[in-house]
């Protein structure tokens, strides 16, 4: 079925334009686009008037968490589906720090038909890097591809032994594999739940250096140096780490980075309150920090943005602040949160859209992602600029934990398609 979207303000990442226009679409790809001042003479079967809103690709969202298998009460493929679609996610790209761990093809397999099955929306599985999260062996990587792993990780598990971690990267180079680590000295880190400096002192909260993330990153870039793998840094939070990062791409390593949407939306003040729904992993930075890594969004350095998406039970966040688990849902929070950035003029919509959509899809190998002829029809309309307050009740994932609950905001979705099909309305 041939569609055109008439009367659009397109998003267009590729080209950094934000213009009104129209798009078509046919077989579940984008079949052609123009402005406002051309016409497309083809006659449709359908005809979508987007009023004015906005047009763009859908998000691809790097390091979702999913709770299945062993933790199916927090979250399932059905619900993180629908929360992804109500937040114009249409692909998302799912961590393996489940209960057990996916390490194996056989695991890899069943949570990739569950997703197919459950899920409205594209749902990508990355595999563990070592067996069990454990960072003592490394699993296998080749068969793992072969079953549909998109990239490898241990997720907040910094795998410590340097040997298995080299022979881990240089096997997924032989390979083609994508690695995604954490940047992380975990001795520094462990037991820390705030960054280190005079707010978290005052707070008595057991913090950590901001050092610990260039120290991780450092030593991460020198096995790169030795290895030449394909290597994504899953969060890089602070300004030490940044001159690390653009050295490493001067001098030509296969190197991308990514931030979450908390740490540049969030600072280390909204824990004053000790309320454990801001507790998340990395902790929450400076707001000098928090500017330091926007600046570097928008000049390209760190290349995307996600929501590490982390659901956490009420019994799990019920506790003391340096008790309670990491973590907080954030699919459907994340495109209202990132008007935040576009209504603060700190990066313009195009600017978003590439680190949001465009740049995870491309370092993934995913044709998503963009408005050109030929790229899947993922889309996503929505309004930038429609206020509301938000009720954690009201989300569609089955865990609660957002740290933007009673916080007024901006930009509402009101319908995602993935492969053409419309798999969200806004009522």
């Amino acid at each position: 079925m041939t569609t055109l979207f008439t009367n659009a303000r397109l998003i267009d990442p590729e080209t950094y334009r934000d213009e009104l226009g129209w798009l078509r679409i046919d077989n579940g790809r984008i079949d052609g686009k123009g402005t406002s001042r051309t016409k497309d003479s083809r006659e449709e079967a359908v005809i979508i008037d987007c009023k004015g809103k906005c047009l763009a690709p859908g998000i691809v969202d790097i390091g979702v968490k999913v709770c299945e298998p062993g933790e199916r009460h927090k979250e399932s493929y059905k619900t993180a589906g629908q929360s992804a679609a109500a937040g114009g996610v249409t692909t998302i790209i799912t961590r393996p720090d489940t209960l057990p761990a996916l390490d194996t093809p056989e695991a890899l397999e069943f949570v990739a038909r569950r997703a197919n099955l459950a899920a409205p929306v594209n749902v990508l599985p990355m595999a563990a890097l070592t067996k069990g999260r454990e960072g003592q062996e490394m699993t296998e990587i080749g068969f793992l591809m072969d079953a549909g792993a998109i990239a490898f990780t241990d997720c907040d598990h910094v795998v410590t032994n340097t040997k298995v971690f080299s022979r881990a990267l240089t096997y997924a180079r032989s390979v083609g594999a994508l690695v995604i680590a954490h940047p992380q000295d975990p001795g520094l880190s462990a037991g820390a739940a705030a960054t280190s400096g005079k707010f978290a002192a005052l707070r008595g909260i057991p913090n950590v250096t901001p050092l610990a993330e260039r120290m991780g990153l450092d030593r991460d870039i020198a096995l790169l140096e030795l290895t030449s793998a394909k290597y994504h840094a899953d969060q890089i939070t602070t300004a030490r780490a940044l001159p690390a990062l653009e050295r490493a791409k001067l001098n030509g390593f296969d190197i991308t980075a990514g931030t979450s949407i908390h740490h540049l939306t969030l600072n280390e003040l909204d824990v004053a309150d000790y309320r454990t729904f801001f507790k998340i992993k990395p902790p929450l930075r400076s707001e000098e920090d928090r500017l330091a890594v926007i600046e570097a969004v928008k000049t390209g350095l760190i290349d995307t943005i996600s929501s590490m998406h982390t659901p956490q039970d009420e019994e799990s966040k019920r506790l003391p602040f340096e008790e309670a688990a990491s973590g907080a849902v954030a699919l459907e929070t994340f495109l209202p949160a990132a008007m935040r950035l576009y209504h603060g003029e700190y990066l313009t919509l195009p600017e978003l859209w590439r680190a949001m959509a465009l740049n995870p899809a491309n370092r993934l190998g995913l044709k998503s992602g963009r408005l050109s002829s030929g790229a899947p029809a993922d889309l996503v309309i929505f309004d930038p600029d429609t206020p509301f307050v938000l009720d954690r009740f009201t989300l569609q994932s089955k865990s609660k934990n957002t740290p933007f609950d009673g916080q007024r905001m901006q930009g509402q979705v009101l319908a995602t398609y993935v492969g053409g099909k419309p798999v969200y309305r806004r009522s």
